[in-house]
């Protein structure tokens, strides 16, 4: 670091990192204070942006899904620009399923350009038009929601509304994915991470979690409407099923507003109550599951992903417990 003009630093960057970011005289970087009292040096992007591309290669006679899933990878990784190529025409049942896939399960997805052998993809979406807090509170009331119509669909043996339940995850899934996609980034971005309001990009595992726990609370919820569509009947008003399904959710939405409040006396208070819940569920399992109609068998799925989802709602308030310590850690350091 060097003085000039009695007020000035001036600062060397390395020509290597100058090179990999293409960088010359008179471009613009941008540093940023961080809570250890180190400086993050970004560079950043022309004019133009430096949109990152990637080529994905599918084989039309494999699995669509397999072949999907390699377009997700590169989606959640960052890539602006997704060119899915094959060797042989796509046919067009081919190219609707990429279309109607990736519109209906990546969120600021858009097809672009296509031909006979390519489509290209692009996300029109910008990292920091949908903080992490709101897509994580997204998936959270759609999976509200759900639950609370999966639970009439019970009640009611609703198989109308259980199935309208199954097609919701969908959108659970497209929230839980864009979420993915914003940590990846956040982690080797300290300044996007503050844009989509982390304190910094230390967070980023501990939101990864949450998000996973979140999603799969909704996959929990999808399998019991698929066991409602199963059951030859509608359960009695009075079922113990019934309020334990209020119980499981209620201590969902607590975990969610734990996230909020960072309240460690909150958040082990939910997991007592998950412990209480699991307990219920064996012993509801036990004294009426035995059964081997397929009510029986139905009824013993729903209590277990009604356990799975208290279970999960733990697992968020273990998870704030653990990042409310390191706030507090990281408090004493500055």
């Amino acid at each position: 670091m060097q003085l000039t003009g009695g007020s000035t630093y001036i600062v060397s960057l390395p020509i290597k990192w100058v090179r990999e970011n293409g960088l010359s005289a008179g471009d613009v970087v941008t540093l940023s204070a961080r809570p250890n009292h180190s400086l993050t040096i970004m560079a950043e992007p022309g004019t133009e942006d430096r949109k990152q591309h990637s080529r994905v290669e599918i084989s039309l006679t494999g699995d669509s899904e397999d072949d999907f899933r390699m377009l997700v990878s590169n989606y959640l990784v960052g890539y602006d620009i997704i060119k899915v190529t094959s060797l042989s025409d796509f046919t067009a049942d081919q190219r609707k399923f990429i279309k109607e896939a990736a519109r209906r399960r990546l969120i600021g997805i858009e097809i672009v350009e296509e031909s006979r052998t390519e489509l290209v993809l692009q996300s029109l979406l910008n990292y920091q038009d949908i903080s992490l807090e709101k897509s994580i509170h997204s998936m959270y009331r759609i999976i509200s929601s759900m639950l609370e119509d999966v639970l009439r669909a019970i009640e009611n043996h609703d198989l109308e509304l259980a199935r309208d339940v199954i097609q919701r995850d969908d959108d659970v899934d497209r929230f839980y994915l864009l979420t993915v996609r914003q940590l990846k980034a956040s982690i080797d971005d300290s300044s996007l991470a503050q844009k989509i309001g982390l304190a910094n990009s230390k967070d980023c595992l501990g939101f990864r979690l949450v998000a996973k726990s979140v999603e799969r609370v909704g996959d929990h919820v999808q399998r019991i409407a698929k066991n409602v569509i199963d059951m030859d009947s509608q359960l009695e008003s009075d079922d113990e099923i019934l309020r334990l399904g209020k119980l499981s959710r209620n201590v969902f939405m607590d975990s969610i507003e734990a996230i909020s409040t960072s309240d460690a006396v909150f958040a082990n208070n939910i997991i007592k109550t998950s412990t209480k819940i699991s307990a219920m569920a064996d012993h509801i399992c036990k004294k009426d599951c035995g059964t081997e109609s397929r009510i029986g068998e139905s009824k013993r799925n729903i209590l277990e992903s009604l356990q799975r989802i208290s279970e999960y709602s733990a697992d968020i308030a273990e998870i704030v417990i653990n990042m409310h310590a390191k706030e507090m850690k990281d408090a004493c350091q500055l």
